[in-house]
C-alpha cells in the first residue's frame, strides 16, 4: 500500500470518507474508477487520488455516483451522519 505523499487538502469534505468507504468495501481505486465509468463519471486515477486527498473539488454528479457505488448516503459522505 502506498502512502500519501501530499498533505490532505481543503477543497472538499468527502475525500476522506470516500477513501474510508472504499477501503471498507475492499475496493481498490481502479475498481472504484471502473464503477464510476459505468455510472457515466469520467475520472482518471490522478483525479480520484486528488479527490480522496481533498485536493480537488467534487461535482454534485460525482457525489451522487460515489454515494450510490459505495452504498452510503450523500449526507454520510458530507459528514452529516455518523
Amino acid at each position: 500500500m502506498r502512502l500519501r505523499k501530499q498533505a490532505l487538502g481543503n477543497r472538499n469534505l468527502v475525500g476522506a470518507r470516500v477513501e474510508l468507504a472504499r477501503k471498507g468495501k475492499g475496493m481498490k481505486q481502479k475498481d472504484l474508477l471502473a464503477q464510476l465509468q459505468i455510472n457515466g463519471i469520467d475520472m482518471n486515477a490522478s483525479g480520484l487520488s486528488k479527490l480522496e486527498g481533498q485536493i480537488r473539488f467534487v461535482t454534485d454528479f460525482e457525489l451522487v455516483a460515489l454515494a450510490n457505488i459505495l452504498d452510503v448516503s450523500v449526507e454520510w459522505l458530507l459528514g452529516q451522519q455518523k
